[in-house]
């Protein structure tokens, strides 16, 4: 009888664009790297170097996939990680957003014309399932607001615990399990940026 090897989950926020240095919400569309973007996801290549992967997982968008490159991994497209859609919020600024709409708040009422709250935790719950039935380490590269959902699932929590867990371009985290116990999931480390400095 084999016994399954809990994963450990290292997440990769993908470098700097044009929308995330400026604050503009990006979520399907598709920009590319900035050159420090791509210098940043250089370095998250050094700060993972020696760790054995048994899974690499990007979401199809550049941002991520070629971060993912430029740090020296072949990634498998994950299309679960693509970023919250937006809809009629793609491309603004939260303080924009809130002139129209004083208060709003993604991770409480969702997108208009995107993704409402409780799709993309119904999409995230699927993929966090997947993930903890995998053995070994486990690298993904995506984007800030879906692997701030996805941590919180991680950990049982609601999606608007995600607000609390901000989140750098080009950092490094990991989720795992406490007491190495498929019930204890945690956060083992978050938006570290020592890499980068």
């Amino acid at each position: 009888m084999t016994t399954h090897t809990l994963p450990t989950v290292y997440l990769a926020r993908h470098g700097e664009t044009a929308w995330s240095k400026s604050g503009q919400h990006t979520g399907r569309t598709d920009i590319p790297l900035t050159p420090k973007g791509e210098a940043d996801a250089v370095k998250i290549g050094t700060r993972l170097a020696g760790i054995d992967f048994a899974h690499v997982f990007s979401s199809p968008l550049q941002r991520a996939r070629r971060t993912a490159e430029l740090a020296g991994f072949t990634p498998t497209p994950e299309p679960e990680l693509l970023e919250w859609d937006y809809g009629r919020h793609e491309g603004l600024k939260t303080v924009q957003i809130r002139e129209t709409w004083p208060g709003w708040d993604l991770f409480r009422d969702g997108a208009p014309g995107g993704e409402s709250v409780d799709a993309i935790c119904a999409r995230i719950d699927g993929l966090v399932a997947r993930l903890k039935a995998l053995s070994g380490n486990v690298l993904l590269f995506a984007h800030g607001h879906v692997l701030r959902v996805l941590t919180a699932r991680w950990v049982g929590q609601p999606v608007p615990f995600g607000r609390a867990l901000l989140l750098s371009t080009a950092t490094v985290s990991i989720l795992g399990f406490d007491h190495h116990t498929m019930d204890e999931p945690a956060i083992k480390l978050w938006n570290d940026d020592r890499h980068l400095q």
